[in-house]
């Protein structure tokens, strides 16, 4: 499948902003509703973020050090991957808004017992900012020829517009884990107050 590049790249800052949206709402509550976890062994929603902070601290350095390297004028198309499209597929959530397939973080993945709220959701929406920026940029590259290294190794390198993908999917998939622990705690501080 070849996606329109330009295309693609707008869907992707929409997808951003969607994400900045639902951070904006985070602001608004109390530390303490942030860091209780829904269930034993269930990460909190500070937690959540923190993971993601984990992964954007790794992939918004090397994107835009790839596109700082960058010396192909822009194509018009986009070609994805196989592992790219793989890694896409296995984070995107489905249609209907669940996660079809569980995964465990890998250990340099993992989060604090209770990592500051505040401090977590700031971080995120740095993160944001900067990624819709690079996306920006990216409007300019050719998304096939930057690579990008992944978390797994540094060998391992993905197309840059598979790693925008795969990096948004894996965002959007634990947003709706955050908001599924938040409906929890929400509904369990309504039954206890």
């Amino acid at each position: 499948m070849n996606y329109n590049s330009r295309s693609l790249v707008d869907s992707l800052q929409a997808d951003v902003r969607s994400l900045i949206l639902q951070v904006n709402q985070l602001q608004i509550l109390p530390a303490y509703l942030l860091q209780a976890q829904p269930a034993f062994q269930q990460w909190s929603p500070a937690q959540i973020l923190e993971h993601l902070n984990m992964y954007a601290r790794h992939y918004i350095q090397a994107m835009e050090e790839g596109l700082h390297l960058n010396q192909q004028p822009a194509a018009t198309k986009f070609r994805p991957g196989w592992l790219g499209n793989y890694f896409t597929r296995l984070m995107m959530p489905e249609e209907n808004g669940s996660v079809k397939n569980k995964m465990k973080a890998p250990k340099q993945a993992i989060p604090a017992s209770q990592p500051d709220a505040e401090m977590q959701v700031a971080e995120f929406l740095q993160h944001q900012h900067h990624l819709l920026n690079l996306l920006e940029i990216a409007k300019g590259a050719d998304l096939a020829s930057v690579r990008i290294p992944t978390t797994l190794h540094k060998l391992v390198r993905l197309k840059l517009g598979d790693t925008f993908r795969f990096f948004i999917a894996h965002e959007q998939r634990h947003f709706l884990q955050l908001q599924n622990a938040l409906a929890i705690l929400e509904k369990r501080m309504h039954v206890e107050a």
